[in-house]
């Protein structure tokens, strides 16, 4: 599927590829979405790691291999997710321009 034609992200995809740019953990997205968002926006752990196994499942993301703790994996964004990203953020640009005409 091309970018252009997967569709809107929901927010916590959004700010799960957001938090990606860089190496994380499951607990690390969830703090790290928490604190961007001042607390407005909470990922519950089935919410995360479903979205986790989905996002893998696309090829928007990988998890890397840890080596010391076999345990916590660490995920990072794919260059086909960073498409994804970008194009969803030009689509949200898009939206903001349109809105503040009125």
């Amino acid at each position: 599927m091309a970018a252009d034609e997967q569709g809107a992200l929901t927010e916590a995809v959004f700010y799960i590829l957001l938090a990606l740019h860089e190496p994380r953990h499951g607990y690390a997205i969830m703090q790290g979405v928490q604190e961007l968002t001042n607390d407005r926006v909470a990922l519950g752990p089935g919410t995360l790691y479903g979205a986790l196994n989905t996002l893998v499942e696309k090829g928007w993301i990988k998890a890397l291999q840890d080596d010391k703790n076999s345990r916590r994996k660490e995920y990072i964004i794919t260059d086909q997710g960073e498409s994804i990203f970008q194009t969803e953020l030009k689509r949200l640009e898009e939206l903001l321009t349109h809105g503040k005409l009125v």
